[in-house]
């Protein structure tokens, strides 16, 4: 059994209870189910299989049992361990109120991206493999960091703070 983590866009405590995406879980025959922060993270185990069939299963598991299919990215816990431990913030100046995020891609991203890509108190900063690294500082513009991922890399993403990353990772 391999422990793995899924990462699901627009959950919140408002629209998904954290009990019930347990057992929708569980329902799928995955294992040792947790859910944390109540944003859309789920750690669990199950055999080893590839990312896109575990994705499909949890999505087919939540329409059945949620009545929504919440678009998922799954990883397996060891590679976000070694996204953390290689840590590809270090070698960018932030300020020390910015926030830094990952947001994770189903796929490669199909064309070269130059970087930095800025707007306004965000930066997309770097791109490894299917994982996008950004930084902003809170400002008067919102949280535009979403605008520019999505502007870019489409909106079938879903992105976690590094602190979250961390505490999934565990």
């Amino acid at each position: 059994m391999e422990r793995y983590a899924a990462f699901l866009r627009g959950v919140s405590p408002m629209n998904a209870k954290m009990p019930e995406l347990k057992k929708a879980f569980e329902a799928a025959g995955f294992e040792d189910v947790k859910t944390l922060l109540s944003s859309g993270n789920v750690v669990f185990s199950a055999r080893a299989a590839s990312e896109e069939s575990i994705e499909r299963k949890a999505e087919a598991a939540m329409k059945k049992h949620l009545g929504n299919p919440f678009f998922t990215i799954v990883r397996p816990v060891e590679a976000l361990r070694e996204i953390l431990e290689a840590d590809p913030f270090a070698g960018f100046r932030l300020p020390a109120h910015a926030k830094r995020v990952v947001t994770f891609l189903r796929e490669e991203p199909g064309k070269k991206i130059e970087l930095p890509l800025e707007l306004h108190e965000a930066r997309i900063l770097g791109v490894q493999g299917r994982e996008v690294f950004s930084a902003y500082t809170p400002g008067p513009h919102g949280p535009v960091f979403m605008t520019l991922i999505e502007k870019t890399f489409g909106k079938e993403v879903t992105t976690r703070t590094w602190e979250t990353v961390k505490k999934v990772a565990k």
